[in-house]
């Protein structure tokens, strides 16, 4: 897709000041006015993001762009108020660099589909052509594809209360309106009554979000449909009141199919995506933090691989320790996924780090040699033999699978696995048979 305000980067690429808009290998240069917008987003999020900040996007210097921000480990779309969006792809590794950004967008779309409480689980990027779509224009067809089978399903009705200056008497006569409005009319009647519609608070949440996304797409295509679907959505209201409608959301049983669009809304509305983000500079920003994609991506693979008889994620059995005075537990073990088979424990960490077999240790960090250790001396006590993991994303200079043991007693091992994630099943190699 060729559009002069569209721009792409990956991870830890740079936006820096320039005279005019453009991008040129990993930076994307911005001029003064825009510059300034994206520095005021960094900024108004900054004191509620302290601790994540230098995983969001970092206001740094660099010797050739002096004053610069620096894309971390969020990313997304972030769209300005005149219509130039950011995208920021992940540094996914490829052996054949070719279309990397379509291959990348492709790979990426796929991991985020496991994320946990987000609305792409149910959505195959199969029917789309993603290779020529940025992630702004994507995620509003994923939105509008959801709303098409809504509707073929069936929008829900119900009583909803109105009141009218009627010429017919019906429902109930509200005495005190009807002697002050029709004091003159004496062939009307100010009445309240319960009408069957469409008008409840979840379809005009829908209809506020086509109205929004009919302002930030820039695809024919999109367009194309919002026109069709808010003709579709006619007799129904745009919502006065979003945060009041999306709190009136019904969500039992028999509204369970409106789920994933409401979901929906929310990303768009409410910039909810897996992480708020505010900004009076900006239209909206839809990051999501790519250490959590990547654990909610390895643990849905290994579920699905059904290798381990027993698996679950952020196990919180255990604590680290105990005070002797009350006896409380303190310090509370959670490893991202824990797994047992008849003889094993298996603790699994994800890190969503690119190794080097070049540096020291290959850039592995100590602390979690650590922190994994100290898990293992504590669920040792299942009675199993304990197996520690680490998982990173593969890259071309960390592509074997790496063994190491701890100089303890039980000689505990530690994995350390590189995933190639442009493979369908990324964890083939991780058998519990083998150990």
């Amino acid at each position: 897709m060729k559009n002069n305000k569209y721009f792409t980067i990956t991870e830890f690429g740079y936006i820096a000041r320039g005279k005019k808009n453009y991008k040129e290998n990993n930076t994307i240069f911005l001029k003064k006015k825009y510059f300034k917008e994206i520095e005021q987003f960094i900024l108004q999020n900054k004191e509620e993001r302290e601790n994540q900040l230098s995983e969001f996007i970092t206001i740094t210097y660099h010797k050739n762009y002096k004053k610069c921000f620096q894309a971390k480990n969020y990313v997304g779309v972030i769209q300005l108020k005149n219509g130039i969006t950011l995208e920021i792809l992940p540094k996914i590794y490829l052996e054949n660099e070719e279309n990397n950004y379509e291959r990348i967008r492709k790979t990426f779309l796929t991991m985020l589909k496991a994320l946990k409480d987000a609305p792409f689980k149910k959505f195959g990027i199969t029917g789309l052509k993603t290779e020529k779509m940025h992630l702004h224009e994507v995620f509003i067809s994923m939105f509008l594809e959801e709303l098409f089978l809504l509707i073929k399903r069936g929008l829900r009705s119900s009583y909803q209360r109105q009141k009218k200056n009627s010429k017919y008497l019906k429902g109930k006569l509200l005495v005190g309106k009807h002697v002050v409005k029709n004091a003159v009319h004496k062939n009307r009647f100010y009445v309240s009554y319960d009408e069957f519609n469409q008008n409840r608070p979840e379809n005009r949440t829908i209809k506020s979000t086509l109205y929004y996304l009919q302002k930030v797409s820039y695809s024919n295509e999109n367009q194309k449909k919002i026109k069709e679907l808010l003709f579709r959505m006619d007799s129904i209201k745009k919502s006065k009141n979003i945060e009041k409608d999306l709190k009136s959301c019904v969500t039992n049983r028999l509204m369970s199919h409106y789920n994933n669009i409401l979901l929906w809304c929310e990303v768009f509305l409410k910039n909810k995506s897996f992480t708020n983000f505010k900004g009076s500079s900006i239209s909206y920003a839809l990051l999501f933090p790519m250490e959590k994609i990547f654990e909610d991506y390895i643990a849905y693979k290994l579920k699905k691989q059904n290798e381990f008889p027993f698996i679950r994620t952020q196990h919180s059995r255990y604590h680290l320790a105990q005070n002797i005075q009350n006896e409380n537990d303190i310090f509370r073990l959670i490893p991202d996924i824990y797994a047992r088979t008849q003889d094993y424990t298996f603790i699994i960490d994800t890190k969503w780090k690119l190794l080097d077999r070049e540096e020291t240790n290959y850039s592995i960090s100590q602390s979690d040699f650590y922190q994994l250790f100290s898990y293992s001396k504590i669920y040792r006590k299942e009675g199993k033999k304990v197996v520690l993991v680490l998982i990173y994303p593969q890259t071309k200079s960390f592509r074997e699978i790496k063994e190491f043991k701890y100089h303890d007693k039980e000689n505990v091992k530690m994995i350390v696995y590189p995933v190639d994630l442009n493979k369908k099943e990324v964890l083939n190699d991780l058998q519990p048979t083998q150990f």
